[in-house]
């Protein structure tokens, strides 16, 4: 349970900025608020990071570049077409940059890493697969509903086809792990 939290932990972290706009956007209606509460928790995660003295990811680094200059123009053109639009561009530059083979390694934890590299490099793609998806998902919700309709509609999906595939994805490396666990201490 305690490496499933770890997990969780920090794809929690990374999503972070993105729930914590769409919470405040679905509670308020205030497109300002959202977008500044998202780019400042992106802000601040980025300086956590550093302060930290741990290395700033590739997907770490473009997520905040597009939190921030999404939420820049949104601003400036009061626009929420724009915020409604950027998760479909978020989430295809995040699905090309999975594609990169073992970019899931960071994720998990060392006996995880030590047995089931080749699982990771599958879930990886699997991950590219989602994030794919769910940009031309997007791209198909944003412009026939009002911003709160997408906000809810977004969000459920998002966390729901998140967590899904990450809990698929916990329960069948821990059965392989411990398959090849056991095959390694009979041999």
């Amino acid at each position: 349970m305690k490496i499933f939290l770890q997990s969780a932990g920090l794809v929690l972290f990374d999503l972070a900025s993105t729930l914590l706009f769409l919470i405040v956007f679905l509670l308020t209606s205030n497109l300002y608020a959202a977008v500044i509460s998202g780019m400042v928790l992106g802000v601040a995660q980025l300086l956590w990071e550093l302060w930290n003295r741990r290395p700033i990811e590739a997907l770490q680094a473009m997520s905040l570049v597009l939190v921030l200059a999404s939420g820049t123009a949104a601003l400036v053109s009061g626009d929420a077409r724009l915020v409604m639009i950027k998760p479909s561009v978020v989430y295809a530059l995040i699905g090309f940059v999975m594609l990169k083979r073992g970019w899931m390694m960071r994720y998990l934890p060392p006996v995880a890493q030590e047995l089931l590299p080749d699982v990771a490099v599958i879930f990886g793609y699997l991950w590219a697969a989602l994030m794919l998806f769910s940009a031309v998902l997007n791209l198909v919700v944003a412009p026939h509903t009002d911003a709160l309709t997408w906000a809810a509609f977004m969000s459920v999906y998002a966390i729901a086809s998140k967590v899904t595939l990450f809990v698929m994805q916990f329960a069948v490396m821990r059965l392989i792990g411990r398959q090849r666990r056991r095959v390694a201490s009979q041999g």
